[in-house]
C-alpha cells in the first residue's frame, strides 16, 4: 500500500518536472526504477484483464441481440452499445499503460548500461551483465506479448463499431436478423484477441513472480 501511494506522489511529480527528479523522488525513498517496471507491468497486467472482461461481455451483449426474441430492441441495444464504449475506453487505458511499461523499461537498461561500465571487478561486471541480458529477455517476452494483444484491439473494436452504427440508424427487426450472419466472424476475431490477452496477461504475471 506505502509502495502504491509513494508511486502516484511521485507520478505526480513527473506531471510537473523532468523524469530524472521523478525517478530521484523515487529513489530517495527507496524505490528503484526496476521496481517501477515490476508495478507498470502489473498495471498492464490489471489493465488488459480489465479489457478482456469488456470484450467479453460486448460479445455476449450482441449475441443477445442476434438471437433476441421479443422483448426491447432498444434495451438490448443499449447495452451492446455501453459494452461497446466501455471496451474502447479499456482498450485505451491499455496502450497508456503499455506505453508506461516501455518508457521505465527503456530508462532502466539504459542507467543498468552505464553502471555496468563502472565496475571496477570483472567478475561482478560480467555477473551484472549476464542479470541484464535475462532481465531483457523476460521483458521482451511480456512487451511483445502486450503490443501484440494491443494490435489485436482495434480490429475487433472496429467490427463492434460497424455493428453498433448500422444498428443505430435501423433498430428494427429486419436489420436485427441481418447480424447473425455477422456473428461468427465477430466471435472468431473476439475470441482470438481475449487469447492473446490471455498470453499477454501470462506473460506478466510470470515477469512479476520472477521478479519477486
Amino acid at each position: 500500500m506505502r509502495f502504491a501511494v509513494l508511486l502516484a506522489v511521485a507520478a505526480g511529480l513527473a506531471l510537473t518536472g523532468c523524469t530524472s527528479t521523478y525517478y530521484k523522488a523515487l529513489e530517495s525513498v527507496g524505490i528503484e526504477k526496476r521496481d517501477v517496471l515490476v508495478d507498470r507491468v502489473d498495471a498492464a497486467r490489471d489493465a488488459q484483464s480489465d479489457a478482456r472482461d469488456e470484450f467479453t461481455t460486448a460479445l455476449d451483449r450482441y449475441r443477445e441481440l442476434v438471437q433476441i426474441d421479443g422483448g426491447s430492441l432498444e434495451t438490448t441495444y443499449d447495452k451492446l452499445n455501453s459494452a461497446y464504449e466501455k471496451s474502447r475506453r479499456e482498450a485505451a487505458e491499455v496502450s497508456e499503460r503499455i506505453d508506461a511499461v516501455e518508457s521505465v523499461a527503456g530508462d532502466l537498461f539504459a542507467e543498468w548500461e552505464t553502471e555496468i561500465d563502472e565496475y571496477t571487478d570483472p567478475d561482478l561486471s560480467r555477473r551484472s551483465r549476464d542479470l541484464l541480458r535475462d532481465t531483457r529477455q523476460d521483458y521482451q517476452g511480456v512487451i511483445t506479448a502486450m503490443r501484440r494483444a494491443e494490435s489485436s484491439m482495434q480490429p475487433v473494436l472496429s467490427l463492434f463499431n460497424d455493428q453498433v452504427l448500422f444498428l443505430r440508424h435501423n433498430l428494427n427487426a429486419r436489420a436485427i436478423g441481418s447480424l447473425d450472419s455477422e456473428l461468427q466472424s465477430i466471435e472468431e476475431a473476439t475470441n482470438a484477441l481475449i487469447g492473446e490477452m490471455e498470453q499477454a496477461i501470462a506473460e506478466a504475471e510470470r515477469f512479476i513472480a520472477a521478479a519477486g
